[in-house]
């Protein structure tokens, strides 16, 4: 018999929120430091990398925020729909859903006999949730919050946006570009190895990974920002 409480603190609820905000940040960042690179090569003055990094920045938020917001609807209708349909169905049949209750426990490696005990006791009480818990997967009191993940989305997009804006608005022209680079690319490092450390995978990989896609990704504007300059100019 045990009598001592045991308390354990988990903090897996709050993993997929803090990797999309590190997802949302590596967005920004890239993003916005590949638009205002591209805009510097082909014009350096501070205006109109102001102007190109603040468009990306703001275009880039809120279409973060409004797919985001999209996707986590829709997925909360799905959610609503399944709960909806769970609701008929332990009203049409509740000897049937009781039933598939036992079948779900004894999956799990309970015997029949306490399967059946528990499957009644929680029918006698929240039907709905122990449905919804045990067949659907689904908490009804903490469905997909689509605002929710629509901030998370625009604020963490908007944060790792302001590194490569800030310093390609702050600094002189002649360091404009190598710099921002370079700041770039090292924030691209630190979050490949917090995003690795959230999921659990190697950090070095990962941020290797994304360190060299960031460079091909600035590379590629960077060059093509001084053709357009030149053609144009």
């Amino acid at each position: 018999m045990l009598h001592r409480t045991h308390v354990e603190l988990h903090r897996g609820d709050r993993v997929g929120w803090l990797r999309a905000g590190v997802l949302g940040a590596n967005d920004g960042l890239l993003s916005v430091a590949s638009l205002v690179m591209g805009v510097a090569a082909a014009d350096n003055r501070r205006s109109p990398v102001l102007i190109a990094g603040l468009a990306s920045l703001v275009a880039g938020a809120f279409a973060m925020a409004v797919g985001e917001y999209s996707s986590v609807s829709s997925q909360r209708d799905t959610e609503r729909s399944d709960l909806e349909r769970e609701r008929v169905e332990l009203n049409d049949n509740p000897v049937g859903e009781a039933v598939e209750l036992v079948g779900i426990y004894e999956a799990r490696g309970v015997p029949h006999s306490l399967a059946v005990e528990v499957a009644e006791h929680l029918m006698a009480g929240d039907a709905l949730h122990a449905h919804a818990r045990d067949e659907l997967g689904l908490d009804p009191k903490d469905l997909a919050r689509p605002v929710q993940a629509a901030a998370v989305s625009a604020s963490s997009f908007t944060m790792g946006a302001i590194l490569p804006l800030l310093a390609a608005v702050l600094l002189p022209a002649g360091a404009r570009i190598p710099v921002t680079i370079a700041l770039t690319l090292v924030a691209l490092g630190v979050l490949g190895v917090v995003g690795a450390r959230l999921g659990r995978a190697p950090a070095r990989r990962a941020a290797l990974r994304l360190v060299l896609g960031g460079a091909v990704a600035l590379a590629v504007t960077t060059t093509i920002g001084k053709i357009t300059g030149t053609a144009v100019g």
